[in-house]
């Protein structure tokens, strides 16, 4: 059941994704480009999904057990720290330089681009290159 729960959940997830046209990397830069012409739609779609996300995660945050029984895990840090700045930069510069982010990247995967697939090479490739410096850094 918990397998069928996140698969449906992602599905949904990246269906919604598709719909608000957050796979179009133009419209994703449209909306980054202030100085031009600015087309703040995106900014719309975050709003809804804050108002959507927060009251099942106010729920969340009083129970302990998930509704399918796992254990309930978020995030208890409140402090920023140079890592959490750094990293928020570059995800913030890569997202800006390409228009995509992780989750619709994955999504686009389906339209066979290329440009797609480079993509996910290259946060694939990240990914691994953190585990490992987090490696020796945990030594």
């Amino acid at each position: 059941m918990a397998r069928l729960s996140a698969f449906l959940s992602g599905l949904l997830f990246g269906l919604g994704l598709l719909l608000a046209g957050m796979a179009n990397p133009g419209k994703v830069l449209a909306f980054l480009d202030l100085a031009g012409a600015w087309d703040p739609s995106l900014a719309l779609v975050m709003a809804g999904a804050i108002a959507v996300a927060a009251l099942p995660l106010h729920l969340a945050g009083k129970r302990s057990r998930a509704l399918l029984g796992g254990s309930i895990q978020l995030p208890t840090r409140r402090d920023l720290d140079a890592r959490l700045i750094v990293g928020s930069l570059l995800f913030g510069v890569g997202w800006g330089i390409a228009g995509i982010c992780p989750g619709p990247a994955v999504a686009i995967l389906l339209t066979w681009h290329w440009q797609s697939a480079l993509f996910v090479a290259a946060m694939l490739g990240g990914m691994l290159i953190f585990t490992a410096l987090e490696g020796r850094r945990g030594r």
